[in-house]
């Protein structure tokens, strides 16, 4: 069974229960329905909230300290977080000296260390045609993480 709202012309509202949707279609169509207060035949659907059913008990939100957002969820985000975290204590973070600093330790003007940071991209470009060894890391620096 279907329940609707109904109104009639003059602005009465009441519930109607039908078979379906097309019944109350049928049943509209032949002036068999008609409004409880007034008695009009002219009458149509009007919005009306879905009846839902009880739900279940919903389950209480975890806590910040049960799931961290910073606890990798899954085996690919426990692999970024450790190549991170090896990155960050084996090299030094150069920033935006980035290219410069692999430039000069490539010609031999600095002394070689691992170093990690950030560059344009048309700068991470001329690094590559120079021959300077660089490779992109998949994360962003702590510095500019929320």
């Amino acid at each position: 069974m279907i329940r609707y709202t109904l109104r009639c012309t003059s602005g009465h509202d009441f519930d109607g229960w039908f078979r379906s949707s097309g019944g109350f279609d049928t049943l509209r169509a032949a002036g068999q329905v008609a409004c409880t207060i007034c008695g009009d035949t002219d009458v149509k659907k009007t919005l009306m909230a879905p009846a839902l059913p009880a739900g279940r008990e919903a389950t209480p939100p975890t806590s910040p300290d049960q799931d961290p957002l910073t606890t990798p969820r899954d085996g690919k985000e426990q692999a970024l977080q450790a190549l991170r975290e090896h990155v960050e204590a084996n090299s030094d973070y150069v920033g935006l000296r980035f290219a410069d600093e692999a430039r000069a330790m490539h010609e031999g003007n600095s002394k070689s260390r691992a170093i990690h940071g950030e560059a344009r991209p048309e700068e991470a470009q001329k690094l590559i045609e120079e021959g300077v060894p660089i490779a992109p890391l998949p994360f962003i620096p702590r510095q500019k993480a929320n």
